[in-house]
């Protein structure tokens, strides 16, 4: 990556965390495409020349991990089994490399969890989450020696693992999570490639 792209993907980037760290410390109608340019340091304009929307903005970083996880799977060594390439894919790149995260306290978890439940934000997020499953089934694809067009095979893993994430970060905001969130999303990547044996 030249140092112009880079530079335009730490823009993207930065933009994707400060709408995220507003909307959770204000909530989802009390911040303006102006307040996430100020606090990622760019106009409105640059904004827009990235996203069209705040939701778009905050569910950008969902899909920006899945591509990276794609992109880590890819590296992985060719001998590695499939679920345990997947499983080191996911956690070498799922936290994006965002050194300026918040701690998971109680009064942060619970702006993530309104902001997950803002209908513009979750439909934003679905759409990201679907591109995300078809860029990792690509990379399964080549993987396995499948064809993302024609088999089903890397649509199923992708949408196992996608399910896995989203089951994890459901656990983890909505319910009593037994454990912080990278065990859950471990061990939800452990079930799965176990085939989801009956507890």
């Amino acid at each position: 990556m030249g140092l112009r792209e880079r530079k335009k993907e730490e823009t993207r980037l930065a933009l994707s965390w400060a709408a995220i760290k507003l909307t959770v410390e204000r909530g989802f109608d009390n911040v303006k495409v102006e307040d996430i340019a100020a606090e990622a340091g760019v106009s409105p304009r640059t904004f827009n020349n990235y996203f069209s929307s705040k939701g778009e903005a905050i569910a950008a970083r969902h899909f920006d991990r899945a591509v990276r996880i794609a992109e880590e799977l890819r590296s992985r060594p060719d001998g590695e089994p499939l679920w345990e390439a997947i499983t080191n894919a996911v956690f070498a790149r799922f936290a994006l490399g965002m050194d300026t995260e918040r701690p998971a306290d109680e009064r942060w978890i619970a702006g993530v969890k309104l902001m997950s439940r803002h209908p513009e934000h979750r439909g934003e997020f679905l759409k990201a989450h679907a591109a995300a499953q078809d860029a990792l089934a690509e990379a399964i694809a080549e993987r396995t020696g499948t064809d993302a067009e024609r088999d089903l095979y890397p649509h199923l893993v992708a949408g196992a693992v996608g399910a896995a994430v989203l089951a994890a970060m459901h656990l983890w905001l909505n319910g009593d999570a037994p454990a912080p969130f990278p065990e859950l999303l471990r061990d939800a990547l452990d079930q799965v490639a176990a085939g989801l044996p009956t507890p």
